[in-house]
């Protein structure tokens, strides 16, 4: 009776955690990652349920079913952790693993039926699942505090199983199933098994919660049209970036770019068409700046650009590439013998200047761009782009 209360104790908890863990991917509109969290538990429920509420646990059938639920539950759980990260871990290898040692098992337990051989098999074979985990999580290029105690706990875990069954058979000896099941060691071991679960459960709720955090945050951050960054967040990662380049002595360059007559596109196609105008700025700046570099929309046409280790040479030419790329863009709702243009400031950072005096300098040679005539790239060195397509013209004729 002892061993069947502390029996129920785990499943019982784990379908909670189910409960959890769908419930954030539900209605947190989270990623797939934790559905596998879900699934595991489920499955872990499953194996742990079956262990203690069929009649007869040391049959063979018994125990080949609850070790493909623990499996699949270690499976999903892996493939969850290592996921979350962006990191990748051989689906084909787990599986590869369980089989191996399902086919060993099965041999072993036709053979005898006493636990010894079956704890080395079972055990090593999730030892090596949750060894392959923990190296994948410690691949990830990022980590917080959460994801290094995640990667603990999966150490933890490998570690756990291998040294399991030496101890097993220190303490408890090569007793039969039944025997094994009805010791005080089974019991301490079911109540260690269950605290390890728990807290492996708490630590992957709470970097769920803290990824939905994180995600809100950055979702808050960004511009909703263009996906870039919003003037306020743009600013507080420009002042780091610039403070970290002058500790460094790396050079940054900064792009501050103003669609042409963008209130004649609003008023000859539409706000909407307005809005995909904007959108489409958005892609292709998205779309030609470097991991290192930040972008930002800063007002309602206007858009910025911080590049890092980048000198002015450098930025005007990205501009320029930036310019010629949206002069080259149809854009839905404006029709396609006509064209987005956009003008450029730009401006190298001085030796002890801040943000705000650069943002100053390249604002200055945004105007220089749109007194000379729209449709160019003015840098400091005085120089202005030619004019290339331009649906400015068209545009001031269908409004006069």
């Amino acid at each position: 009776m002892r061993e069947q209360i502390l029996g129920l104790i785990t499943p019982m908890m784990a379908i909670v955690f189910v409960t959890v863990f769908l419930v954030l991917w539900q209605r947190g509109k989270m990623g797939r990652y934790v559905l596998a969290f879900a699934g595991a538990y489920f499955f872990f429920a499953l194996g742990f349920g079956a262990t203690h509420i069929l009649p007869d646990s040391g049959a063979f059938y018994v125990f080949h079913l609850t070790q493909a639920f623990y499996a699949a539950g270690s499976a999903c759980v892996i493939w969850g952790a290592v996921n979350r990260v962006g990191q990748r871990v051989s689906l084909p290898a787990l599986g590869l693993t369980y089989l191996i040692s399902a086919i060993t098992l099965a041999v072993a337990v036709s053979i005898s039926a006493e636990t010894g051989p079956r704890l080395y098999i079972v055990n090593t074979a999730y030892g090596v699942m949750f060894l392959l985990g923990t190296l994948a999580l410690m691949q990830a290029p990022k980590s917080t505090a959460i994801d290094t105690l995640i990667i603990v706990l999966f150490a933890i875990s490998a570690t756990q199983f291998f040294v399991r069954p030496v101890l097993t058979l220190l303490i408890a000896g090569g007793s039969n199933a039944t025997d094994y099941r009805e010791s005080i060691y089974y019991s301490v071991l079911s109540v260690a098994v269950t605290i390890q679960s728990l807290m492996t459960a708490v630590t992957l709720i709470g970097a769920c919660t803290w990824d939905k955090l994180v995600a809100e945050r950055e979702r808050a951050e960004r511009d909703v049209l263009t996906g870039l960054l919003a003037r306020r967040a743009f600013e507080q990662d420009a002042l780091a970036i610039i403070e970290r380049a002058k500790q460094e002595g790396v050079p940054v360059g900064l792009v501050v770019a103003d669609i042409d007559h963008f209130k004649a596109v609003n008023d000859v196609y539409g706000h909407q068409a307005g809005d995909k105008a904007i959108a489409a700025f958005g892609t292709v700046i998205s779309s030609m700046i470097r991991n290192s570099d930040i972008a930002g929309r800063i007002g309602g046409e206007e858009f910025c650009i911080l590049a890092w280790n980048c000198d002015t040479d450098r930025a005007n030419a990205m501009a320029e590439r930036i310019r010629r790329r949206i002069g080259e863009t149809v854009i839905a709702g404006i029709p396609a013998d006509h064209r987005l243009t956009a003008s450029f400031g730009v401006a190298g950072r001085r030796e002890g200047e801040g943000y705000g005096k650069l943002f100053a300098r390249a604002d200055a040679e945004l105007y220089r761009a749109k007194d000379s005539g729209r449709n160019r790239v003015c840098g400091e060195d005085g120089s202005a782009a030619p004019i290339a397509l331009s649906v400015t013209g068209g545009l001031r004729e269908a409004t006069a």
